[in-house]
């Protein structure tokens, strides 16, 4: 069901809130056995938010379910960030967006597993592997993968608001065949979010289709003053789509099957070229998220929360013992790569200079979009892989996956990625790129897309 309908009908009071929650809960407990797309199921939260609704509805989201992935704070529920370093850790506050949901009547049903801190492609940098929803030996993307496995499989009306900074929500959404929205970095609070890089991330929004997203985008965007970083201005309301134009080096994949079918359901395009993204995307975003990573990894020591060891030796003694036990290797990875380029010697010519690509990368959107409404792309260059071949990957092969979204992610431009067909029993996702707070225009042209035949 549309969530649009779900939330006309509990208005009108044709609908019991109650019992699609146990519904929901129910489905996710089953789900679960399966296809390990929730860290935490947060049925007691769950029941005592529907019981409130059905007493009293209200609210512009009353008595939707919502899963939240787990990098996201929940009040009084296991928050880890798909990470055994946080395990048993309970906020004793919500998110901002957490509050802004409950606020609007919404039921927040549990927290989706994820690549540890979002460090993957694929949901397998995590002790809770979610599978795909289409083949249980397959990725479901990564790092929002419960949310993008879950949001595919369930038959109730529901959302997930999920987490991206180099392609978490894009990716994902793509190998599972749902429709999301990663906004204008600023346009959604951060605050409650367990960081992963400050200046990239953003949280946004994951359905079953494109034309479900604004509900709850009208909710969660605007400013905050607990987050400086957030946005005081509105989006453009003008969701007009006068010119677009495909980005030619997407296109120059391998996968000749997910070119052609992206541009069956595309008409009227310009081609457009993005030579410094081709070449410099990857390592700039690298280099920048890692070396904040570094930053703010740095506090979980098995002191102030979360896993912990028992006391002995000095604090270095204590603290490498209690990180080499708990974070993932590839966490490891990130957190030495990442204090290499901002170590003294190497900071100017690592992670400033990364910085200042950063710009020129910036204004070679800006420039494209002086002409064109949106860019176009592939979400992702290949099809979701099985979990036996991405055991072969090297961590740089590993790396390029990201090629395709980390230019926009890196640019803090909205994108959403368009469930758009599929390729034997996999779905795939195009890409639609936007100007700066222009997401009307994105979500206007993604139900075009969703629309043709």
């Amino acid at each position: 069901m549309i969530i649009q309908h779900y939330l006309k009908d509990v208005k009108k009071g044709n609908i019991s809130i109650k019992k699609t929650v146990k519904s929901i809960l129910r489905e996710a407990k089953t789900l679960n056995r399966k296809y390990n797309c929730f860290n935490v199921i947060s049925e007691d939260l769950a029941l005592e938010l529907s019981e409130a609704q059905e007493r009293n509805s209200k609210g512009r989201l009353a008595g939707l379910p919502i899963s939240i992935k787990d990098c996201i704070c929940v009040k009084n529920v296991e928050s880890r960030a798909g990470s055994l370093i946080l395990k048993d850790y309970k906020p004793p506050f919500n998110a901002t967006i957490i509050q802004k949901l409950i606020d609007e009547g919404a039921i927040i049903i549990g927290k989706t597993s994820q690549d540890e801190f979002g460090f993957g492609g694929f949901s397998t940098n995590t002790d809770n592997i979610p599978k795909n929803p289409f083949d249980l030996d397959t990725s479901c993307g990564g790092s929002s993968g419960g949310s993008a496995c879950f949001t595919q499989l369930t038959k109730n009306p529901h959302a997930s608001i999920s987490e991206s900074t180099g392609g978490s929500i894009a990716n994902p959404s793509s190998f599972c065949g749902v429709a999301s929205l990663t906004p204008t970095y600023g346009l959604v609070s951060r605050y409650g979010l367990i960081d992963y890089a400050n200046s990239l991330d953003k949280i946004g929004v994951m359905t079953k289709t494109t034309q479900e997203i604004n509900p709850i985008l009208d909710i969660i965007a605007g400013k905050d003053e607990k987050d400086s970083t957030s946005l005081s201005i509105k989006r453009n309301s003008d969701n007009k789509v006068k010119k677009i134009a495909i980005i030619k080096e997407a296109f120059e994949i391998e996968n000749k099957e997910i070119k052609d079918l992206i541009l069956s359901n595309i008409k009227d395009y310009d081609v457009i070229s993005l030579p410094l993204n081709k070449k410099y995307s990857i390592p700039t975003y690298y280099i920048i998220a890692m070396s904040e990573a570094s930053t703010n990894l740095a506090k979980y020591c098995g002191l102030r929360y979360g896993a912990t060891l028992p006391l002995k030796g000095n604090f270095d003694t204590f603290f490498s013992k209690v990180r080499s036990e708990y974070f993932q290797k590839e966490s490891k990875r990130r957190i030495i790569l990442g204090t290499f380029a901002r170590m003294s010697g190497f900071r100017d010519a690592y992670y400033l200079k990364a910085m200042k690509v950063r710009t020129l990368l910036i204004n070679e959107y800006k420039k494209a979009f002086k002409k064109y409404d949106i860019l176009i792309s592939p979400t992702m260059p290949i099809l979701p892989p099985k979990f036996s071949e991405i055991n072969k990957l090297t961590p740089l092969q590993n790396y390029q996956m990201d090629a395709l979204t980390v230019g926009p992610n890196l640019a803090g431009l909205p994108h959403t990625s368009v469930p758009t067909g599929f390729i034997g029993k996999f779905p795939v996702g195009t890409m639609l790129i936007s100007n700066h707070l222009d997401e009307e225009k994105l979500l206007n042209f993604g139900e075009q897309i969703e629309n043709r035949d």
